[in-house]
């Protein structure tokens, strides 16, 4: 390949990807060794929703919270590092019927990475509603090696008393976690009964890599 300036090279079209390749020169003594890195050691942008989710309404069914947008939920299969750190921020409007519980759940496919349990609901109507959790990969390998760890907070405005209600959970899978295979998160709410008056959607989701 013929020298070239990088301000001459090819644009590329999009986000750069977790398994696009990026030279590095790295000191080595008094000079220099040219090696590689991927996407993931340096892409710190990696998902962002552009659009509301489908309401979850009067129903019991376990439906997605996620709706489309730019970048990727996706982590190939050997793409994790011990260490590896994610931030994900999600929110939108809920309503609740007083008393009624809603469950949510973090996962890769149908491996658990965290679950608030049912988490008992205020009665409430169009109040703004915030998730985040921080993630930790803690050992990498097939299930049974690998470990990840989570730490989840949900938060609900209840506009009438001006006041919050907050959960919070705390998750370790070192049993079912599997970095040898490709990991796409998912993030699904569940409401315990079917009352016209339970409804949730999220109007923003943005996942990031800390570390």
């Amino acid at each position: 390949m013929a020298k070239v300036k990088i301000s001459e090279l090819t644009a590329k079209g999009s986000s750069l990807a977790q398994t696009d390749l990026i030279p590095i020169a790295e000191v080595l003594g008094g000079g220099y060794v040219t090696k590689r890195v991927n996407g993931n050691n340096v892409n710190f942008r990696l998902f962002a929703q552009t659009g509301n989710s489908t309401t979850i309404t009067a129903t019991t069914t376990e439906l997605t919270l996620i709706d489309g947008g730019v970048g990727t939920l996706t982590v190939p299969a050997n793409g994790f590092q011990v260490g590896d750190s994610f931030r994900l921020d999600m929110g939108g409007v809920m309503s609740a019927q007083n008393g009624n519980t809603i469950t949510i759940r973090l996962k890769s496919g149908s491996v658990s990475l965290g679950s608030s349990g049912a988490m008992t609901m205020p009665g409430i109507t169009n109040q703004v509603w915030y998730l985040t959790t921080t993630f930790t990969v803690r050992a990498i390998g097939a299930a049974g090696v690998a470990s990840i760890v989570s730490l989840s907070q949900f938060h609900v405005l209840k506009a009438a008393s001006g006041t919050q209600e907050g959960f919070a959970w705390n998750t370790v899978n070192s049993t079912t976690f599997d970095t040898t295979i490709s990991n796409t998160l998912s993030i699904t709410a569940q409401w315990s009964s079917n009352n016209a008056n339970n409804s949730i959607y999220s109007d923003i989701f943005t996942l990031s890599k800390t570390y």
